[in-house]
């Protein structure tokens, strides 16, 4: 019999990552927990300890892992309890680690994410900031180590899904690609009148009427920044040019995403929207395993809607596009920017029409640079944060 494959998962107290426990729980003979980790929730992450017995537990904030150490030896349960970068990076690159899930939301992933590559890990990657900050030094990372990379959103592991065998990312060109088709729900505010935006609340843009997933990604789908990101995130997966990459719209969530061919035809890859699919899939490429989702009805499907998205009203998409075509650090400042601005947003510092004003102020007063260096991809994404904070704060002082 097998050995189990050993699994660590980054955020594990997020939505991905419940859903990534859910598939392996499914699955108990072929998959150990090896790791869990998240930011502060100890409440959360102490249960989950108790259902799955990783070896190793991480908090990011030092106090929390201090309250889940001494919760866990109340209880007899002997898991080594790690803090900070120092132990975010240490479990993902364990030598009994096979996959790492990457789902930390946000720039704080890009560290241990990067880390698992450079320990030959499979990289699951849920974590879309690894590459919009750094994608030339992480798939610098992935080849020069022989990790084997995976994507998790929804749309990239349906595009991987729809490639050619031995796909190689040196141009879509030389695999007979035209275009690569990114499908979005269009969010809460689709079918929005502008001018009634500015008034939303942090409630209404994180009730997505599709996907279940945590407030900071529920906002960005709201403002389209997620598939800006995820544009930017394709560009480096799959070696596609910014016109090579088209957005549209598709209401239902059912086509994932599209790859059309230059003979006409267009691979589509459907499922319902659950992220639990593209998990299962990634876990146990290139073999399949149930993952729990249910599955499609097309009786009871009646139509797939598709339209143009209006970069009036999702000016964040607009912005993203223009980053990628800049290049070097100007994706990263676009990430740190936005980060920023729906923080604010959801303190009640912003309004939601001004997240994408923030993000535009902040790209056209910090300068970008080549992102060839770690060093400077993290300057380039503190002073980003830096010259956010000062905008949000005069936009305060001044209302």
């Amino acid at each position: 019999m097998n050995e189990p494959i050993g699994l660590t998962i980054l955020g594990s107290t997020g939505s991905v990552g419940a859903s990534t426990l859910d598939v392996i729980g499914r699955h108990d003979s072929r998959f150990r927990v090896i790791a869990l980790t998240a930011n502060r929730n100890d409440e959360a992450l102490f249960a989950q300890c108790l259902s799955h017995n990783p070896l190793y537990a991480v908090m990011a904030d030092a106090m929390a892992a201090d309250r889940l150490r001494d919760r866990l030896q109340a209880v007899g349960r002997p898991v080594e309890v790690l803090a900070g970068l120092a132990g975010l990076e240490r479990v993902a690159s364990l030598p009994a680690t096979d996959y790492v899930m990457a789902a930390i939301v946000g720039a704080a992933g890009l560290l241990p994410t990067l880390a698992a590559a450079r320990a030959r890990k499979r990289v699951l990657l849920a974590n879309k900031e690894a590459l919009v900050m750094a994608g030339p030094l992480f798939m610098a990372a992935v080849r020069e180590h022989g990790a084997e990379l995976l994507p998790i959103d929804s749309e990239h592991n349906a595009i991987f899904q729809c490639l050619p065998s031995g796909f190689a990312t040196d141009g879509l060109g030389k695999a007979g690609i035209r275009r690569i088709l990114l499908t979005g729900s269009g969010g809460p505010f689709r079918l929005t009148a502008p001018e009634r935006l500015a008034d939303v609340t942090p409630e209404q843009a994180c009730a997505h009427p599709n996907w279940s997933m945590g407030r900071k990604i529920s906002v960005d789908s709201a403002t389209m920044m997620n598939k800006g990101l995820e544009v930017i995130e394709a560009h480096w997966l799959f070696g596609a040019a910014p016109e090579q990459i088209e957005v549209v719209i598709h209401p239902q969530s059912i086509i994932h995403s599209m790859v059309e061919y230059e003979d006409g035809s267009v691979l589509a890859q459907l499922g319902n929207p659950d992220m639990r699919t593209p998990i299962a899939h990634a876990l146990a490429w290139p073999r399949r395993l149930a993952s729990g989702v249910a599955f499609l009805d097309f009786a009871r499907l009646g139509r797939l809607d598709f339209q143009a998205p209006d970069f009036t009203q999702f000016p964040c998409l607009r912005l993203a596009f223009a980053a990628l075509a800049v290049g070097g650090t100007a994706p990263t400042i676009l990430n740190a920017a936005n980060e920023v601005a729906v923080q604010a947003f959801l303190e009640g510092k912003l309004r939601f029409t001004e997240i994408a004003v923030a993000v535009e102020q902040v790209l056209a007063r910090v300068t970008g640079h080549a992102a060839d260096t770690l060093q400077q991809i993290l300057a380039d994404d503190a002073l980003a944060r830096s010259v956010a904070c000062e905008w949000i704060a005069a936009r305060a002082g001044g209302a």
